[in-house]
């Protein structure tokens, strides 16, 4: 299986910037997103990118995070602005196993798939 390597994380104050970045061993043809889990939470998808550049996003993150993918460093990456301190939790990225079949709004939101997809450690992300 491919794996992730998820980087960028910190602590920052209410209202910085963070960019984390997920480098994956090899290209992946098939959506990739970010999630996030805060204690004692389920975890929750904020954003979602598919093969051609398409993207969405948790309305809770709309106009504040930017999702994108670098196709030649097999990078993935999640722009974080305005943060506030609900954002505070563990950030994943993660991947389709096998070939892609999700357009990046089911791989977001499709819960009942988390458990098929590929993730990456995590990396903590702390704003006060």
């Amino acid at each position: 299986d491919v794996q992730l390597v998820e980087s960028g994380g910190g602590s920052v104050q209410a209202g910085g910037s963070l960019k984390l970045s997920c480098e994956a061993s090899t290209y992946r043809y098939t959506s990739m997103g970010w999630f996030r889990q805060a204690p004692g939470k389920e975890r929750e998808g904020d954003a979602a990118i598919d093969v051609d550049g398409f993207t969405d996003y948790d309305d809770s993150v709309k106009g504040r995070f930017t999702i994108s993918r670098d196709k030649d460093k097999n990078t993935l990456y999640l722009q974080m602005n305005s943060l506030k301190p609900e954002d505070t939790a563990m950030y994943y990225c993660a991947t389709e196993r096998g070939s892609g079949v999700l357009g990046a709004k089911l791989f977001r939101t499709s819960e009942a798939a988390y458990g098929s997809y590929i993730w990456g450690v995590g990396t903590q992300v702390t704003v006060s």
